[in-house]
């Protein structure tokens, strides 16, 4: 009974002094790696100070060159929301580029970081084609300046006045009352017409008379409708012409010069004034008429 007592208390201070030495030995290792930590924070700590230094002059610096591009781009015709995007695109460049200066001065492989960037890029880049292909159409857009805000311009088929012009999209307001947006891809690919790019528009009219109508009397009549109207300019000179022999009528082309404000107030005006002038005048606007003859 005594023996195995013995041999109890001896496994108990066995087991006993095997834990306090694995105590010892975890407290060692935490020791060690605290001191080294401290070591290595004593090595660091002179670069952060140099990081935080470069961070900090990198805010400053970047606020001043953002106020100074903002104040160029106010001068230019580039539209509020692309100015505001360039504005963003260009600080976002400037934070990397101090973000990697700092990351350097603390030792950090940048190379690696630019590498593993660069393959993230390349793979959004893949996947996002189109919003790409938008995106160059907008800075295409912005430096070659086809049109602006306000513009009524026609685009792809689509006629209306240029709302804004996004990075990605440009806003078209129709005529009818639509709201167009259209990729700036296919605005940069497309057939463009702007309408507001000069201070005047041609009116090109088209107007039928019966064969049996004087068509000197009925070219006095529109020269005179023109004459009168208030918005028609004298130059370019205005023209009143026979066009064509056509198969019910004798068709005159008028052309006529107005402001571009005034285009569709005169063109209402002139094909309500001249069909006036003609029933005043007897002057016949025939109906669609076929011949038939009949031989025996």
């Amino acid at each position: 009974m005594e023996t195995s007592t013995s041999v109890s208390a001896a496994v108990t201070d066995i087991t006993t002094d095997t834990a306090v030495a694995g105590i010892h030995q975890q407290v060692d290792k935490a020791e060690g790696f605290l001191n080294k930590a401290l070591g290595y924070f004593k090595e660091l700590f002179p670069l952060l100070i140099v990081a935080a230094v470069i961070i900090l002059i990198g805010y400053v610096m970047i606020k001043l060159i953002s106020k100074f591009i903002e104040r160029a781009l106010k001068r230019s015709r580039i539209d509020n929301a692309a100015r505001n995007f360039l504005l963003s695109v260009i600080r976002v460049v400037l934070y990397a580029v101090v973000l990697i200066m700092a990351l350097s001065v603390l030792n950090v492989p940048v190379s690696s970081i630019i590498t593993i960037l660069g393959a993230a890029g390349l793979a959004v880049s893949l996947a996002l084609q189109t919003c790409l292909s938008n995106l160059a159409g907008g800075f295409i857009i912005l430096f070659s300046k086809p049109f602006s805000s306000g513009d009524t311009v026609e685009i792809d088929g689509t006629v209306g006045t240029v709302q804004s012009i996004s990075i990605l999209y440009t806003k078209i307001y129709t005529f009818d009352g639509k709201t167009v947006f259209i990729p700036n891809g296919k605005v940069s690919d497309a057939k463009l017409i702007n309408y507001t790019e000069t201070p005047s528009r041609r009116i090109d009219l088209t107007f039928s008379i019966s064969y049996n109508a004087d068509y000197e009397k009925a070219r006095a009549l529109i020269c005179g409708v023109i004459n009168e109207n208030a918005h028609t300019l004298n130059a370019p000179e205005p023209i009143v012409r026979m066009s064509r022999h056509g198969e019910s009528s004798i068709e005159i082309d008028v052309l006529v010069w107005v402001a571009n404000n005034d285009y569709f107030t005169t063109r209402y005006e002139m094909i309500e004034s001249v069909k006036a002038a003609f029933d005043a005048n007897n002057i016949a606007i025939p109906y669609g008429q076929l011949d038939v003859h009949i031989i025996k």
